[in-house]
């Protein structure tokens, strides 16, 4: 990539567990939100914002460069962090992700927003409301189901 480009690539990316199985708590969710970071703080061109999430869903605010093949590396973060922790963590098969996953470009200025947003999980799926377009991970898996699909 030269080094004469401007980019400003804002991405939320979203995934489930496999059937929506909540496993994501407690020492679990601790080790994959720290693998995440660690994996993303590691690769070259992306750049991690805020990880976190509920019991059977990830949430990813990152910004990357225009060389990052996204579906490629959301692949690669899917599938090292259920190995990390299968292998390395719960010593047994235990955490497997969907097929599929959400992703939406963002401006640098709702930065902010979507860091809190992600923060803030939780408390949005306990009632506070979610953003329908932060939630959607791929045409068969709506995270928080009950509520219509997306337009």
């Amino acid at each position: 990539m030269s080094h004469n480009a401007y980019y400003e690539i804002y991405l939320h990316i979203v995934w489930r567990t496999k059937g929506g199985v909540r496993i994501l708590r407690g020492p679990i969710e601790t080790a994959v939100h720290e693998f995440l970071l660690r994996r993303i703080m590691s690769t070259d061109g992306t750049y991690i914002d805020a990880v976190g999430g509920t019991d059977d869903h990830i949430h990813i605010a990152a910004h990357v460069a225009p060389t990052v093949q996204i579906a490629k590396w959301i692949g690669d973060l899917k599938g090292a962090s259920s190995h990390h922790v299968n292998t390395e963590v719960a010593k047994e098969k235990l955490l497997y992700w969907q097929n599929g996953y959400g992703v939406v470009s963002f401006g640098k200025k709702n930065l902010q927003f979507v860091i809190d947003y992600i923060a803030n999980q939780r408390q949005h799926h306990a009632g506070e409301g979610v953003i329908d377009r932060l939630e959607w991970c791929s045409s068969d898996s709506w995270v928080n189901p009950g509520n219509e699909n997306p337009a």
